[in-house]
């Protein structure tokens, strides 16, 4: 008896210490964690604190971030530099435009507007955007341009280039809902010339003209040499005129210093994993199930339209090989460790589509445990307020057909037809509401892609502002790195808009321009070792991307990009080059000042010329007293074991190239 009673108090003791412990672990959870459920606005970063290991690893973080100093003699210089008269009351007529397309293709559309409009010597009506006014609900708080841009800005900056007026006067604007005003669709290969012969004579006549953009802009990219100062005029829109609305920038450069607290450096990377381009290039089988599905179906779309002049089935591998598939958000973090960039870096994603879903994005969170993007930035009023007030959508609630009753059964069965009848057919699968409202659901049901719902329209509304969003934190970062720029479909990209706004700002920004057939050859090389690969691979990635930061990166994106897309290469007719190097580079022993040289390029005006900054000299004469190289290889040998044992991706050792300029 005595020992089944100390038994019984064992328990009792036992099940009273489980409900203090439960009771502990409740009251913990809601006061030590309400902070990070109230706003998630607040991101709780791991941070690196390098605990142990010295100066030396130190030394090796502050050269993955710090600028290129080949580059730093690049400046922006976007001016008129010949006779640019500014322009009068007469005019030749009006031109309005439609623009339809995403964020990067109204972008391009409204640059080459401008510089069509100073062509004609035509007053420009502010451009209707498309994916707004066709959303039904959005909030009337905007107008179309507003949606996204500064419209008074944009008038403004631009008074000295182009007319530009917010509306029609009222007289033409009855014609012009009437349709008497003759409409062009040119392509985004246009000519000047096809502009001068086509377009002015209409113009002349009618007043005012119609354009409707779909391609991503209406000119060609590269014009010829007499029309130099076009080209400048391009830039001055989209690096000037062209700014977000105040509640954009205000909430970007909030993200971007919520993604800088505590002084630590970020990265944007764009994985431009975008359904149109995938299934342009035939990129299907790098996906799984139903994405692969999608993507074929939106191929055997455009190969209908007349868009792809190609199969439908393709060997994706070969053309991934070719450079003509994206790099996958595994292989990117694969490079970014090779090449020194630790686990706790903070890595901002951006782009308001990303296909495949988290599931793509699995393998670079594990690696990067710092991948946020705007919803881990931003809080979900913060996103509202810049959408401003919408009015609601009705519910669209599927109804299953009323049942019958036995009266309404049998007088159906009286009414067929003769005996002997066949058995009614098995009643069908329920359809679930995920499988309505899902925008996979239709691949199973219907061999044709739905009609956008109202949804949909709207969500197409808002991907502009969230890409605006991305645009102004990937312009910003330390460094970026593009998932698929220079696709060679000729349709204007966000990876490329994005660094050629940074080569044009500043030029020495650590801007990554990667080769992906020479990358996919080394991805293919290492095969199953793709973690552990040998230290001859890492060497070649490390060479291959930091070689992309400077002159040899910009010749080949000069070549491939800039004849698709003026805006992603805007040098040399763009920028000028500081004529003296600053002292201190100088006898840095660096050669500061670039060896390849654009043919027109200039030196910048004595105005622009500027003495390197405290900054400046801080940053040489750090990079001066930083260990040698055989020093620091010396230290990555030693602490190699230990990286491998708590990382399962490829080792940290730095090299001889681990900076460009060294």
């Amino acid at each position: 008896m005595m020992f089944k009673s100390k038994i019984k108090w064992a328990a009792l003791g036992g099940l009273v210490l489980s409900f203090l412990s439960l009771l502990v672990h409740l009251l913990l959870a809601k006061y030590s964690g309400a902070e990070l459920v109230h706003d998630s606005a607040i991101t709780g970063f791991n941070e690196d604190l390098n605990l142990g290991v010295g100066e030396m690893q130190v030394a090796v973080s502050r050269k993955l971030w710090r600028k290129v100093m080949s580059l730093e003699s690049l400046q922006p210089y976007a001016n008129p530099r010949s006779r640019y008269p500014a322009p009068t009351e007469q005019h030749n007529g009006f031109i309005y435009a439609k623009i339809f397309g995403g964020f990067e293709k109204i972008r391009t559309s409204i640059c080459d507007l401008v510089t069509i409009s100073r062509l004609l010597n035509a007053t420009l009506v502010v451009p209707e955007i498309q994916e707004s006014t066709q959303s039904k609900g959005i909030s009337s708080k905007f107008r179309s341009f507003s949606y996204i841009y500064n419209e008074e800005q944009f008038v403004s900056a631009l008074a000295n280039d182009v007319n530009i007026v917010k509306s029609l006067p009222l007289k033409l604007k009855e014609a012009r809902k009437q349709k008497k005003y003759p409409t062009f669709k040119p392509k985004r290969t246009a000519s000047p010339s096809y502009y001068t012969r086509e377009v002015l004579p209409e113009l002349k006549k009618a007043k005012v003209i119609g354009l409707v953009l779909t391609d991503g802009g209406c000119l060609k990219s590269i014009l010829p040499h007499e029309l130099v100062e076009y080209q400048r005029l391009r830039c001055r829109v989209a690096f000037h005129a062209l700014r977000f609305r105040p509640e954009i920038l205000a909430l970007g450069h909030l993200m971007v210093e919520r993604l800088r607290a505590s002084g630590q450096p970020y990265l944007a990377f764009h994985p431009g994993l975008v359904r149109d381009t995938l299934a342009y290039h035939g990129c299907a089988e790098l996906f799984q199930d139903v994405h692969t599905e999608l993507i074929q179906y939106r191929r055997a779309q455009m190969i209908k339209q007349g868009i792809v002049k190609d199969e439908l089935s393709v060997d994706s591998y070969i053309r991934k090989g070719n450079g003509s598939c994206p790099l996958m958000p595994e292989e990117v973090g694969l490079l970014l460790r090779a090449m020194g960039y630790p686990p706790k870096t903070r890595v901002y994603l951006a782009g308001s589509e990303t296909f495949g879903g988290q599931r793509i994005l699995i393998p670079l969170r594990a690696m990067f445990t710092n991948l946020v993007d705007r919803t881990s930035l931003c809080s979900k009023q913060e996103l509202l307020n810049l959408i401003g007030p919408e009015s609601p959508i009705p519910l669209d609630l599927f109804q299953a057909p009323p049942v019958k009753n036995v009266e309404e059964l049998k007088k159906e069965w009286n009414k067929a037809g003769p005996r002997p009848r066949p058995l009614p057919p098995p009643p069908g699968r329920p359809i679930y509401q995920h499988e309505k409202e899902g925008w996979y659901g239709w691949i199973a049901e219907k061999d044709s892609e739905p009609d956008p719902s109202l949804t949909d329209l709207r969500m197409q509304a808002h991907r502009l502002l969230w890409d605006a969003l991305d645009y102004v934190v990937s312009v910003e970062a330390d460094a970026f790195f593009p998932g698929f720029n220079d696709d060679g479909s000729g349709w204007p990209d966000f990876s490329s808009l994005v660094m050629g706004h940074r080569l044009y700002e500043i030029a020495s920004s650590r801007t990554y321009r990667p080769d992906r057939k020479y990358l996919a050859e080394l991805l293919n090389s290492t095969g199953s070792n793709l973690y552990y690969p040998k230290r001859n691979w890492t060497l070649s990635v490390r060479k291959h991307l930091n070689s992309s930061l400077g002159e040899e990166g910009l010749v080949r994106e000069f070549r491939q990009s800039k004849p698709k897309s003026f805006l992603s290469h805007p040098i040399p007719e763009c920028s000028c080059r500081n004529a003296k190097p600053p002292k201190a580079q100088s006898d840095s022993g660096k050669a500061s000042n670039s060896q390849f040289s654009y043919k027109g390029e200039v030196e910048c005006p004595r105005w622009m010329e500027h003495s390197p900054t405290t900054v400046d000299l801080q940053e040489i004469t750090a990079n001066e007293n930083e260990p040698q190289e055989d020093e620091m290889e010396e230290w990555e040998l030693e602490s190699g074991e230990e990286g491998r044992s708590t990382d399962s991706v490829p080792s940290l050792e730095q090299d001889e190239e681990m900076d460009p300029d060294d």
